[in-house]
């Protein structure tokens, strides 16, 4: 185990990944999942991993789960706050929609300072959470309870608020952003279609969306009393 690490680029996006892995559910992460998620072969991802256990940063029993440590989780955390940081950024400031800014942010969070980042925060008031409604981590590495609940979860008839969109499908955000669905959107699950997982939500004013429920599990919502 080395005692100085200076992680490469892909080293910071395969931590970081790592982590957002584990933020939505408890399935174990994986070789096979995280190299689907980056989309890179098995065996360069088990090279990678192989790396960064020997860094210190994660633990990995062979063919078992891959967890970070807390040094891995120290600089996973730091590169998240770069990218939701980035990513407020660019809508807030330069006006991008919420549908552009993720590959935008993977691309910039390698090459900012710590103290661009953290004028960036100040310059936008520390926001919480970023464009998509993921919390933001603070600079000690905090992050707020979301308190949300998966659309699939929610029960038919109860209305309740978006408040947080998966951001790693650009064309899905579009097609809520054409619906007029986004952050702050009320909706109403309806009962869906005997033997059927689709989803079915009503909106005010509008005609009944029905989404699959694999789509339905990247939206979470606040019900409301």
């Amino acid at each position: 185990m080395t005692t100085d690490f200076h992680p490469t680029s892909a080293q910071e996006q395969c931590l970081k990944v790592i982590w957002g892995l584990g933020e939505h559910d408890d399935d174990p992460v994986t070789v096979s999942r995280l190299a689907k998620a980056l989309d890179q072969s098995n065996s360069a991802v088990s090279e990678m991993v192989k790396r960064l256990d020997e860094a210190g940063t994660v633990r990995h029993e062979r063919y078992g789960a891959i967890h970070l440590t807390p040094k891995g989780r120290r600089v996973a955390v730091g590169m998240v706050r770069r990218h939701r940081l980035l990513e407020t950024f660019l809508t807030a400031v330069l006006g991008y929609p919420w549908d552009e800014v993720h590959g935008e942010a993977d691309a910039l969070e390698h090459a900012v300072s710590n103290t661009l980042v953290d004028r960036i925060d100040a310059h936008l008031g520390h926001p919480t959470h970023d464009p998509h409604g993921d919390p933001i981590p603070a600079a000690d590495g905090t992050l707020a309870d979301t308190g949300t609940t998966r659309l699939t979860d929610l029960a038919p008839g109860v209305a309740a608020r978006v408040a947080r969109v998966k951001d790693t499908d650009p064309q899905f955000l579009r097609f809520l952003s054409d619906r007029h669905i986004t952050l702050g959107t009320s909706l109403t699950r309806l009962p869906g279609e005997p033997y059927s997982a689709d989803v079915v939500m009503s909106l005010p004013g509008r005609e009944p969306i029905t989404i699959s429920a694999r789509l339905a599990r990247t939206i979470w919502v606040e019900p409301q009393a």
